[in-house]
């Protein structure tokens, strides 16, 4: 729990400095608070990190004089109003659902918030407020959604402005583990929220290729999946993510005859969870007792159906624990899609030196003065360590740029947005350039 005169008394003791508070101190949050930390002193902020976890926010402001910690029970609505209270600028880290609770409150208190969430109705609800208010929410501010935004609109916005017309756009972007740390059958490891790789895909897919409005059900949406090849990388697999359709107006896309986002990852990984998704293991309506059940227990109603797969999904399904009895669960009664995160999380976790990568592809197929051109923009990040992964880097450095140019002033527009506008986009990713956060083009001319 906060202790509230305690936070008072250091806010009067700084002498009243702006105060850029960040919600959550997990897997994304290292980059964003060492690149904000670097930059408190020259630029009169402090940087306060509130977490359930004191012992994880502290760490992760390893005693920085322009630095503080905060343990936060989030759902605690006096502690937490009392906090947000004191702030200047929000960055909220935490899960999607909790978002509505940080809002309300930011906006009561006229705060400013970023998040890298996508925008949902309930913040959609808030736009009006929020405009009148003068404030600035400004969402998907990370890396998928966030950097793919902003590189993007850069690149539609050019062709745009030289009366080109876009036909084909397909936006590809995973976090993956490095080639060089890359010692399991999945090729897989977790670089962010478990849960979240568990889950992914649940919503199914809806986007537009050949002119065809497609959805594609979370049954198949990992089976037979498209490949593209990455400069120095090789070849990925990619399944289609979420709602893409909604993002054809805000791109301006209403000619384009194929829009999908996807996200990417090993083809044999594609292979292994499509058959976990088949087994119903991800199932979150499907309960089982787990105290004294082993791993092996768990798979065993399983075991005739993975001994028909593959060799290569068996020794996939091996590495998750299918044959393993001697680590018990204990985690009492539990969702089926509860147990498997607790195997990723036992067996796909990164090792302190481990490095992760961060890939993302642009294709943009389009007519100018009579003649079609294919290009691809790429990216490839990897990350340093376990801890300061491109995974982090690539959420947190476009929320703390942009905390940092909203401080001085550089950030004008006020309302609800997400960074499709040439005036967010284009200062954030220059500074992200100047941290090794670039695209490399290719660009060619189609026969006719």
């Amino acid at each position: 729990m906060i202790n509230i005169y305690s936070i008072r008394w250091s806010n009067f003791i700084l002498f009243n400095m702006s105060v850029i508070l960040i919600l959550g101190a997990g897997k994304s949050a290292s980059t964003l608070i060492q690149f904000l930390l670097s930059h408190a002193a020259s630029d009169g902020f402090q940087v306060w990190v509130a977490d359930g976890n004191l012992e994880a926010a502290s760490s992760k402001i390893n005693n920085h004089s322009n630095g503080k910690a905060i343990e936060l029970d989030v759902l605690d609505e006096l502690a937490r109003k009392e906090l947000l209270r004191q702030v200047d600028i929000i960055i909220s880290l935490l899960p999607p659902s909790l978002h509505p609770l940080i809002a309300q409150d930011a906006l009561a208190l006229s705060k400013h918030l970023l998040t890298a969430s996508y925008v949902d109705e309930q913040m959609r609800q808030l736009a009006g407020a929020i405009q009148e208010k003068n404030l600035l929410f400004l969402c998907e501010m990370g890396l998928d959604p966030g950097i793919d935004h902003m590189s993007a609109m850069a690149i539609l916005d050019e062709i745009n402005n030289k009366g080109g017309i876009v036909r084909e756009f397909i936006s590809h972007c995973g976090g993956l583990v490095a080639p060089e740390s890359d010692n399991n059958p999945w090729h897989y490891k977790i670089s962010w929220n478990p849960k979240n790789v568990v889950l992914a895909g649940k919503a199914g897919a809806h986007y537009r290729e050949r002119g065809q409005t497609l959805h594609k059900l979370y049954q198949s949406i990992f089976e037979n999946a498209g490949q593209v090849s990455i400069p120095n990388i090789g070849q990925l697999a990619y399944y289609p993510n979420r709602d893409s359709l909604s993002y054809i107006p805000l791109y301006q896309l209403s000619d384009c005859d194929t829009f999908i986002r996807t996200t990417l990852r090993y083809p044999a990984f594609m292979e292994g969870w499509s058959r976990v998704v088949a087994l119903g293991l991800t199932d979150e309506s499907q309960y089982i007792e787990t105290d004294g059940l082993s791993i092996a227990d768990f798979f065993e109603p399983f075991s005739s159906q993975i001994q028909s797969f593959s060799p290569a999904t068996q020794a996939q399904f091996s590495f998750l624990g299918w044959r393993e009895d001697q680590t018990l669960i204990n985690r009492g009664r539990c969702t089926y899609a509860e147990v498997l995160q607790f195997c990723m999380e036992k067996k796909w976790v990164l090792a302190a030196d481990d490095k992760d990568m961060i890939v993302m592809l642009h294709q943009i197929g389009y007519e100018w003065q009579g003649d079609n051109y294919w290009m691809e923009s790429s990216l490839v990040v990897k990350g340093e360590d376990a801890t300061y992964t491109a995974m982090a880097k690539t959420v947190g450095l476009p929320l703390g740029i942009a905390a940092r140019l909203l401080h001085q002033g550089k950030l004008e527009m006020r309302g609800l947005h997400i960074p499709i506008i040439e005036s967010i986009y284009r200062p954030v990713l220059a500074e992200l350039a100047l941290a090794g956060i670039q695209f490399q083009d290719q660009v060619k001319k189609l026969d006719s």
